[in-house]
């Protein structure tokens, strides 16, 4: 048997137009977020969820197995098909394993085909006796994912089509859902009433909900196998054809769906293919799942990893390219703005990452001998010059260039960095002021500008000369946080938080270099590093908060408060390895003390993902979202970017320039 912890940890699939599916291992739904069909109306975002989840039975002649669990109010368990269940994979996709009393053996696996708004199941049965039967009921709601469903007489239980092929409609506003199976259909209408969802409940959430199921699908399992074709949304030929079996049409798209699957390089790189997704005609990153959609500070952080060191460099063009329109007085929408909603602008570094993720595209570009068209070349640095000139000039909530060069921002109650919690009025972590990482992102904008158009070199070598003198705490042998706190001259912030990492690693120029990068890099290894990254501030700090957990307030209180960051182990440990040297020894050592008890989370919460958050005192429980795309995207930069040895030709190259 699988033990609780793995039986509790959470799979992934999604489909590449912003939905997905997700779930337990042992099957039991403890998020709203859980479910087999999830679609994004609108994609990449507007999902709704369709199909909550199957009761599944195995019924012989003699005995009847569950091979489903359920979690209901108060605490129920009912049934539980964990009993028998013996493994479970990840990968390709997610498979389950029964071994059942008098050698009966269950494997079940799904998987959703890429750019289809569908979900693909299939179970085999050996060592049955003749006359088994696989029973299913799928359970049905029919809302928006952020929401939960109850019983109503609105609910439509009417079931359109027959023979293989059948869909139901339970409201206005949502799509259909597409049956297709090899399997009878027997249409019994129930309600399923009061399901328990666990983490909903430990968040402080309401945290029950009914679904729906309209009737049950049976297949003789002794003949072949059960397969069945769920789809949403779409046109009713997308995946559920008007002709073929349904055998057939599920071979075709699992073939197709593996061949896809094992041209990645790794389980790695595949992880991340799930947060690359359409959006119009171009492509964009899903900052995370089950509840994000895309972010523009977290698609342009994570698309160095996912996209650059992942070889993708059309979806980072066509990402780079779908944003460079949305420049406005020099800043880019935290989100991309959606149909009847106003852009968000609250986020000073959102532009700058873009910079940043530009120059980094251009060098792989290069590195891999292709070019970009001029005409788009133009594109990307009209944004990068639009972006420099309005932070240089003046733009949205005080962000201007100060007289010293650096880059001053903020205003009471507006939330700016990418430490932005925000309860009510109450701004968490406001950093007004002067941010460090800002100011390393600025400095690194100014100077990608630079080779481009001299008007930035100065402004550069003035920022980076006002940075060292104006940022080192000599107390502490690291940097402020923050200077001229609240825009008030001279004042600091002392607090050791991880931002200022970013003057030595994470971004293509450091911004301080010798003796002064190493106490830095020695200063947040000693205060702030776990086994997960490094945490967000010191432990003893005034606020710091050990674990996340609690209701929605007590949660965002804690979000910057000493919550470990998992995706700033990619600044951490490049900057480790640039303060050591940077040779073969010591991206070796590093891959060994950093790296090796990292990769042990995949293992765990979000399988072959790595979380958004985990607490700041051990164990340091993994929380937040479980699948962060900017988490497994700087893991990926530094498995096949920071610390991959370099080609043989450089080698053999450094050997002969030594020996001569």
């Amino acid at each position: 048997m699988l033990t609780r912890t793995q039986l509790d940890a959470e799979w992934l699939e999604a489909d590449g137009l912003g939905g997905f599916a997700s779930g337990t291992v042992g099957g039991w739904r403890t998020r709203r977020y859980h479910g087999l069909l999830i679609p994004a109306v609108v994609p990449p975002s507007g999902r709704s969820l369709l199909v909550g989840g199957l009761e599944v039975y195995l019924e012989t002649p003699a005995d009847r197995f569950p091979l489903s669990a359920q979690r209901f109010a108060p605490d129920v368990t009912a049934p539980d098909g964990t009993a028998f269940l013996t493994s479970f994979d990840a990968e390709p996709w997610p498979t389950w394993t029964w071994a059942l009393p008098g050698g009966i053996c269950v494997s079940h696996e799904l998987f959703l085909p890429h750019e289809w708004p569908a979900v693909v199941l299939r179970w085999r049965v050996t060592g049955a006796p003749r006359g088994t039967r696989l029973t299913v009921r799928p359970l049905l709601a029919g809302r928006d994912s952020h929401g939960l469903h109850h019983e109503n007489d609105a609910f439509r239980f009417d079931t359109q089509g027959a023979g293989e092929r059948v869909s139901w409609h339970p409201y206005d506003g949502v799509p259909p859902v597409r049956s297709l199976a090899n399997a009878e259909y027997r249409h019994i209408p129930v309600w399923y009433r009061q399901f328990l969802l666990e983490e909903e409940r430990a968040r402080g959430f309401e945290h029950h909900e009914d679904l729906a199921a309209p009737g049950v699908m049976t297949w003789n399992v002794t003949t072949g196998d059960a397969v069945w074709v769920l789809s949403g949304g779409g046109t009713p030929n997308d995946v559920v054809p008007a002709t073929g079996k349904a055998l057939t049409v599920a071979n075709r798209l699992r073939a197709r769906e593996l061949r896809r699957r094992t041209a990645f390089a790794s389980p790695l790189h595949r992880a991340a293919d799930a947060y690359v997704v359409a959006r119009g005609t171009g492509k964009t990153i899903i900052a995370g799942y089950p509840w994000f959609t895309d972010w523009g500070r977290d698609t342009f952080v994570a698309l160095r990893g996912i996209c650059l060191t992942g070889g993708r460099l059309d979806d980072a063009r066509a990402i780079l390219l779908e944003w460079a329109g949305a420049v406005s007085e020099g800043m880019l929408p935290n989100r991309f703005v959606e149909q009847g909603d106003a852009p968000e602008f609250n986020a000073v570094d959102a532009s700058l990452w873009y910079v940043v993720a530009v120059h980094d595209f251009s060098e792989a570009t290069a590195a891999a001998k292709r070019r970009i068209p001029a005409a788009e070349r133009a594109r990307l640095y009209a944004a990068v010059d639009a972006i420099l000139a309005g932070y240089a000039s003046g733009t949205r909530f005080g962000i201007r260039m100060d007289d010293d060069g650096l880059l001053r921002a903020g205003e009471p109650g507006v939330q700016l960095t990418w430490m932005d919690a925000r309860i009510d009025d109450w701004v968490v972590t406001p950093r007004i002021g002067k941010p460090v990482e800002v100011q390393a992102l600025w400095i690194n904008a100014l100077r990608i500008g630079a080779a481009r158009d001299d008007r930035w070199r100065s402004l550069h070598d003035g920022a980076i000369l006002a940075f060292r003198a104006r940022f080192w705490n000599d107390a502490g042998q690291c940097l402020y946080d923050v200077v001229d706190c609240d825009h008030v001259p001279g004042t600091v912030d002392p607090s050791i938080r991880p931002n200022q990492l970013f003057a030595v690693g994470g971004l293509p120029f450091p911004v301080i270099d010798g003796s002064r990068a190493r106490q830095i890099v020695d200063r947040v290894e000693s205060d702030l590093w776990t086994p997960l990254g490094p945490r967000s501030l010191a432990p003893g700090s005034e606020g710091y908060a050990p674990h996340y957990a609690g209701g929605p307030r007590e949660r965002d209180g804690a979000y910057h408060q000493g919550t470990v960051w998992p995706w700033l182990a990619g600044p951490f440990i490049e900057a480790w390895v640039r303060v050591h040297g940077g040779g073969a020894d010591t991206k070796r050592t590093a891959r060994l003390r950093f790296l090796t008890p990292f990769l042990g989370h995949l293992e765990c919460a979000g399988l072959g993902h790595v979380s958004e958050i985990a607490d700041a005192d051990a164990p340091h429980a993994p929380a937040g979202c479980p699948f962060q795309a900017w988490s497994v995207a700087e893991l990926l930069r530094l498995e096949h970017g920071v610390l991959a040895p370099p080609p043989v030709a450089a080698q053999r190259r450094r050997s002969s320039a030594t020996k001569s």
